[in-house]
């Protein structure tokens, strides 16, 4: 099954490949694609699969794999585990760095990206950061993505200056325009997410106090 790393844990893609293994060699097809040096390769015990093979154990593949489909929960790592227990997501590769991601989490331009991209994209440096004010046409176009992840923004320099959740989006023009009245000259910039709206702005450079 195809899984996509994000910010938030692990995520089960929605489709998932069939593999074909003859008894004679299932154990070395083991060894040579369960690499000991890969922390992120698990697999049964060979004791465990053994028995399983000397039984004639079979079972058709779950409509919703879950913890519970799963022999041998305990030898998953945590993360892994964790994954489990949330809904498979379409995948798709970004369109940066080609790691795979959840389809529609993050798009910038008509490009699916994974997290880290665009981040780095759309809030780094060369993102649409504003000085002023927001007028009421700039919030029918403000980037749009699922989420957005501090400890990224930590690496930019950029904080997170208010998050304003789905009930109070009406009055949204008017909170972020009283709150940029203090600082209009600072870089900020808003968008949108499942959630609601954060507003972000770049981090005052050490020793500069804000009126």
């Amino acid at each position: 099954m195809p899984l996509a790393w994000t910010p938030l844990g692990v995520t089960l893609g929605e489709g998932r490949q069939d593999v074909a293994i003859a008894l004679s060699g299932l154990f070395d097809w083991i060894d040579r694609t369960f690499l000991p040096d890969d922390e992120h390769a698990f697999v049964a015990s060979a004791r465990d699969l053994e028995l399983l093979a000397r039984i004639g154990w079979e079972s058709t593949f779950p409509q919703r794999l879950d913890g519970e489909s799963v022999l041998n929960i305990e030898d998953l790592p945590e993360e892994f585990a964790d994954a489990l227990e949330r809904p498979a997501a379409a995948l798709v590769q970004c369109a940066a760095c080609r790691r795979l991601c959840v389809r529609d989490d993050f798009v910038w331009k008509e490009r699916q990206l994974c997290a880290w991209d665009y981040h780095g994209q759309v809030f780094g440096k060369r993102g649409p950061w504003r000085d002023g004010a927001y007028e009421t046409r700039h919030f029918e176009t403000l980037p749009v993505c699922a989420y957005v992840v501090p400890e990224l923004l930590e690496e930019m320099a950029v904080e997170v200056l208010l998050t304003v959740g789905e009930p109070a989006q009406r009055a949204i023009g008017a909170v972020v325009a009283t709150l940029l009245d203090h600082e209009p000259s600072r870089p900020h910039l808003a968008v949108r997410t499942a959630n609601g709206v954060v507003v972000l702005r770049e981090r005052s450079s050490p020793g500069v106090v804000a009126e």
